[in-house]
């Protein structure tokens, strides 16, 4: 069984922007995603109540170039403006056509 080495890209940010982010990153490059909701404290504390509204945690397996454009345009326009964090990670998969 043969390995690919990918990227991961991990997106943590505010649940209104999920379906902005999921068109950003198909239009980038993304194959697929899977988005889990998401709770936790960070650098602008903890979400102060519901209304606000939830975190969702979007998360890709891309190839290395699709991760770079990903990530430059999150911090082109997401990362000054909204609660957004995201990090990439290299992972070994099967099958890493359905990701190219």
């Amino acid at each position: 069984m043969a390995l690919v080495s990918l990227k991961l890209v991990t997106i943590i940010a505010e649940g209104f922007l999920e379906e902005k982010l999921v068109r950003e990153i198909k239009r980038l490059g993304a194959k697929g995603y899977t988005i889990t909701p998401a709770r936790g404290e960070g650098s602008r504390g903890v979400r102060a109540s519901e209304w606000e509204g939830s975190n969702v945690r979007l998360e890709t397996i891309v190839s290395p170039d699709v991760a770079e454009k990903i990530l430059a345009r999150l911090a082109e326009v997401y990362f000054a403006n909204y609660a957004v964090i995201a990090y990439v990670e290299t992972v070994e998969v099967v099958r890493g056509d359905k990701y190219t």
